[in-house]
């Protein structure tokens, strides 16, 4: 079967191809291969392509497919996995100098269920160095650009896996999200992004960032691929204690089924200034594919979520200094070749091995968590934090589901922000919320921009209501063709 037609198929296609013998797992792996071998020069969605070792899972799942053996459900599908994810055996770098050579001796949690679902890794993507940031530029080991318009960014910090499923390198990949790193980049690269509840992923074997906010979830070019891999990343593991102990829905086969008397709340704050009127316009058109379908439109009010972006980075930041305080030179992690004691070892190698705006973080927190600052910011964003959960609380007891626009503008171009940090993080001023707050989200392709970059549709729903959030987001889906767009190379 030719390549292009192949990567043009959803992953329950691909999966209906695989059972029907159209193709096998090799042939299906190959097909992609090819196009990373093609487009990846250009897109530079990857930092580790395991091409061998994903031929031979392949050809593994072929044999016992031949043998009559029960496969995974996700048996022979290729995906690819943010590189801030541990894999045994295989480099995770987390797009530092820190990690560049770090080889895992364990496979994280979600790698583990990946393989029992027969999977097949393709490789690790690129990010912002440890997750931080909202462009992947921060990458200290390579440039990701949006494969809609090469002079853009995907996002971030999950650019390289948006970026692979929106230039149809892999049909899934994993990502983290610890403020719209899953999506955002969703949104600029026009695929479907999801951030679940806290705890309804394991963060084991997950390089920490923030750990309070931090959570691995799917992107996929459709609703229900994205129902199929979260339905084999979520799940109970005891080896993180905020996993938490709760049923997994068969998100997979509830997905097709529209909600009855759906009511979709709107925030007209998510309207005000700082928005392009080309997203404000997509949005309130999809909010009107809603309306068609007989939901309920409501006002809320989520009148803390203002604080948002301050509150993140008081907590992000200072949970970052705290989780990066052991990359010291000293266990594993980048060492400097030049020092005069070990005072000096540990400043010069964390000066060589961390890049500008993790630096910048790790400052920032241990400025807010410094004596006699702990209180007067850290704990009184934490306080704020409680505010924006609660309005959320409150919010959800009127509707299903929040609609909104994921990102304020389209995909910026390379190099327009850098140097403006704070604009930067206005990139996330929708999504943060979700994040403080522990609650799931997904981005769905919702238009286009005149200039032909996509649009995503936010929808936020309360905790561990995953099922609900796909199937709405599923509606929307089934009524457009946004997400069968695919980007011309």
């Amino acid at each position: 079967m030719p390549e292009m037609s192949i990567s043009e198929l959803t992953t329950a296609e691909l999966q209906s191809g695989l059972q029907a013998g159209t193709f096998s797992a090799v042939e299906l792996t190959q097909s992609y291969l090819d196009a990373i071998s093609r487009r990846e020069e250009s897109v530079g969605a990857f930092l580790t392509v395991c091409g061998e070792s994903a031929l031979s899972q392949a050809a593994a799942v072929d044999a016992r497919r031949q043998s009559g053996e029960q496969l995974g459900t996700l048996a022979g599908i290729p995906v690819a996995l943010k590189d801030n994810i541990c894999t045994a055996g295989t480099k995770t770098t987390c797009a530092s100098r820190m990690l560049e050579n770090f080889v895992p001796p364990y496979d994280a949690h979600i790698v583990t269920r990946l393989k029992a679902a027969d999977a097949v890794l393709v490789g690790k993507t690129n990010l912002d160095e440890y997750a931080m940031g909202s462009s992947t530029e921060n990458s200290a080991l390579g440039k990701t650009r949006n494969p809609w318009d090469l002079q853009r960014t995907p996002g971030g910090s999950s650019g390289g896996s948006a970026a692979s499923v929106a230039a149809r390198l892999t049909p899934l990949s994993v990502g983290s999200d610890t403020g719209g790193s899953i999506r955002q980049p969703a949104s600029f690269c026009g695929v479907v992004g999801m951030k679940p509840t806290y705890g309804r992923v394991s963060r084991y074997g997950l390089v920490a960032f923030a750990s309070s906010l931090d959570q691995i979830g799917p992107f996929a070019t459709d609703v229900t691929g994205a129902a199929s891999l979260l339905e084999v990343l979520a799940g109970h593991d005891e080896r993180d204690s905020t996993s938490v102990n709760r049923p997994v829905p068969e998100y997979s086969r509830s997905v097709e089924q529209p909600l009855e008397g759906l009511r979709v709340g709107v925030v007209q704050e998510h309207f005000a200034e700082g928005i392009d009127e080309e997203v404000a316009s997509s949005i309130r058109a999809a909010i009107e594919v809603y309306r068609s379908l007989g939901a309920e439109i409501v006002d809320v009010a989520l009148p803390h979520s203002k604080y948002g972006v301050a509150v993140y980075y008081l907590i992000a930041s200072s949970e970052a200094s705290s989780n990066l305080a052991r990359y010291d030179g000293v266990h594993y992690g980048h060492r400097a070749s030049e020092f005069e004691n070990m005072v000096d070892m540990y400043a010069a190698s964390r000066a060589e091995g961390f890049g500008d705006e993790v630096k910048r973080r790790i400052m920032l927190g241990v400025y807010a968590l410094s004596e006699g600052y702990s209180d007067q910011y850290y704990l009184k964003a934490l306080k704020v934090r409680r505010l924006i959960r609660n309005d959320f609380d409150a919010a959800f007891k009127n509707v299903d589901v929040i609609a909104g626009p994921t990102c304020p503008t389209p995909a910026f171009k390379i190099g327009e922000l850098v140097d403006d940090p704070l604009q930067m993080y206005l990139a996330d001023v929708y999504t943060i919320s979700a994040n403080l707050a522990g609650i799931p989200g997904i981005s769905v392709p919702a238009g286009f921009s005149p200039a032909g970059l996509p649009i995503g549709l936010q929808l936020l729903a309360a905790p561990f209501e995953e099922e609900k959030l796909l199937r709405a987001a599923r509606m929307f889906e089934r009524e457009t063709d946004f997400h069968t767009k695919v980007p011309q190379f």
